[in-house]
Order: structure tokens, then sequence, then C-alpha cells
């Protein structure tokens, strides 16, 4: 017997042992089948930057013309150069220290004096990636110069001469995303060309756009509105509702109070006609009788009147409430029938006449 206790506890022992393995073999085939994750990809620093002895003599040149020149960053040492906010006239001669400058990050000439033959200076700035030219006198022959720019992005001409010729310069610079072209002479065609050969640029303003988000808030204030006078209609309803109510009501009220009055009249005729009864009392039994009746009268009037008061009141409120609920009922009413009601053809035409003109003073 003991021989067979000690088969059985060693044939379950090995038992449970390859049940054991099995479900380790079967996790590790589940682990290796798991797809294994992408690794994040690391952060590249930025370039690390040293001026050569040119650069830092250029640097010094265009602090020396009243130039401002900042690191982009504490770990960015390429620069930002402007000349937007420098003392005096700011001309062709101040770009020319620029053409030795490799890590230049940005280039503010806004309302300076630079010419079309100034900006010859900066055609070599392969670097360059933000450059503003609003209010200068540049024009379409000042672009040509852009065209080497590759790494450009941001560009303003706001307020310059340049015109839909002046664009075709653009058309190989691929990183540009922004361009600003308000109080130019540029064409919707033109801003339709630069979008065609720049892919991805953003013009700004760009009727076209304009036009297509002008529709899309346009339906989104007609849906609003729409929705609004869905909503005005359900709460005129409901105001309505609550007006044939407090209707109805008052109604109630007033006839509870008018039968309160009634009673109470009744009552004060039982008292007059139970006192006249008591007074005419000749026997002693007459005269408790007919107490007994005075005093039972009394309590009804004084009953029947305070009845008819407080039903009188009520009644009054009951009015009152529904001279409110009508009241807010029309309110409610007006309000849903202007928001349903469409458009006068010379409002709507006089918003027509407005968007245009603001369309075409964005355009100039």
């Amino acid at each position: 017997m003991r021989n067979l206790v000690a088969l059985l506890t060693l044939v379950l022992f090995v038992g449970s042992s390859l049940a054991i393995a099995q479900d380790k073999a079967k996790d590790k085939a589940k682990e290796k089948a798991k797809p294994k994750a992408e690794a994040k990809p690391e952060e590249k620093a930025p370039p690390k930057v040293v001026l050569s002895k040119a650069e830092k003599a250029a640097v010094a040149a265009i602090k020396k013309l009243g130039g401002s020149v900042l690191e982009v960053a504490q770990n960015d040492g390429r620069i930002d150069v402007a000349y937007h906010l420098a003392d005096g006239k700011v001309g062709d001669k101040h770009l020319a220290p620029l053409k030795q400058l490799k890590h230049i990050h940005s280039l503010n000439l806004r309302g300076t004096e630079v010419t079309d033959g100034g900006l010859a200076s900066i055609a070599g700035l392969t670097g360059l990636e933000r450059l503003h030219l609003e209010r200068t006198k540049v024009s379409d022959a000042g672009l040509a110069h852009l065209k080497g720019l590759v790494n450009l992005q941001y560009l303003n001409i706001y307020g310059t001469k340049v015109t839909d010729a002046g664009l075709k310069h653009l058309s190989g610079l691929k990183k540009l995303k922004k361009l600003y072209v308000w109080q130019t002479k540029i064409s919707e065609g033109g801003i339709k060309l630069v979008k065609t050969t720049a892919k991805g640029v953003r013009v700004i303003p760009d009727p076209e756009d304009d036009r297509r988000r002008a529709a899309i808030d346009a339906k989104r204030a007609v849906a609003a509105k729409k929705a609004e006078a869905v909503a005005l209609t359900k709460a005129a309803g409901e105001a309505a509702k609550k007006s044939t109510e407090a209707g109805k009501k008052s109604t109630t009220a007033a006839k509870a109070a008018a039968d309160a009055k009634t009673a109470a009249t009744a009552a004060a005729k039982a008292l007059t006609d139970a006192q006249a009864k008591a007074k005419a009392a000749k026997t002693d039994d007459d005269k408790k009788k007919t107490a007994a009746a005075v005093k039972a009268a009394t309590a009804a009037k004084t009953k029947a009147d305070k009845a008819a008061t407080d039903t009188t009141k009520a009644a009054g409120d009951a009015k009152k409430a529904a001279d409110a609920a009508a009241k807010a009922a029309t309110a409610a009413k007006a309000k849903a029938d202007a928001a349903n009601k469409p458009p006068a053809k010379k409002a709507a035409k006089k918003d027509k006449k407005k968007a245009k003109k603001k369309a075409k003073k964005k355009k100039k």
C-alpha cells in the first residue's frame, strides 16, 4: 500500500513539473512573438556653431553700423541680425558685411532704405530661414537675389513694390512656409501661381483662402442661427404652455374665490336669521336653542369669511402669475418670430457689399 502511494505521488510530481515547463515555454514563445517597441528617435542637438574670423569681423562691422546681432538660443550659436531698430537711415551699404555670415538664421530689414541692389549681399546666405523686407524699397528685381536661399521658411514683403512677376523667383524655395504680401501689387492669380510652384507655402492674405474661411464662417453662423431659432421656438412653446396652465389656474382660483364669497354671504344671512330668531324666542328652551344656533352661525360666518379672504388673495396671486406668464410667452414668441424671420434683402445686400469692400481693402 505504501509503495502504491509513493508511486502515485511521484507521478503527480512529474506531471506537475511538465505542466510548469510547458507554461514557461508558451510564455517565452509569446514574448518572442510580441513586436519590438520602436526605438524613440533621439532629438537632434543644434549643430555646434563656431564663428570664423571673417564672421566675427562681419558681426563687429554690423554692430558698428547700428545693427543688432544675437544668438538664436543658449544652445544654438546661429545668429539673428536686425537693422529695423538702428538709428538713422539703413541702406544697401549696411548689408555688405552679411556676405561673410555662414551661420545666419534670420535677417530683419523692416522699414529700411534697402533696395534691390542691396539684396545681392545676401544672395549666398544659404542658412537663412527668416527674412523681413516689409516696407523697404525692394521690387521684383530684388527677389531675384533670393533664389539661392534654399532654407528660407519665412518671407515678409508687405508694403513693397513687388508684383506677380517677382514671385517667379520664389519657385525654387522648397522650404518656404509663410509669405506675407499685404499692400503689394500681387494679384490673386499671382498668389495661386506661387502656391502651385512653392508647394506648402501659406500666403497671407490669400483671397481664395479668405473666401473659403468666410464661407465656412457663414455656414456656421447660419447653423448657429438655426439652432438658436429652434431653441427659441421651443422656449416660446414652453412659455405658451406655462401661460395656458397659469390661465387655467387663475380661472379656477377666481371661481373658488367667487364660490367662497357666495358662501360667506350665505353664512352672513344665516347668522342674521339666527340672531332674529334668538331675539324673538320667548321660552327658555327656545332661547337656549336659538343661542346655540347663533353660536354655530357665527362660527360658520367666521370660517366662510376667512375662506373668502384666502381664496380672493389666491385668485389675485394666480392672476398676477397668469399675466406674467402671458407676458413672457408674448416676449418668447416675438424672439422666436424674429429668429425665424429671413434676413431682409436690403440688409443682406449691405452685408455683401461690406464684405466685398473689406476683401478689396485687404488686397491693396
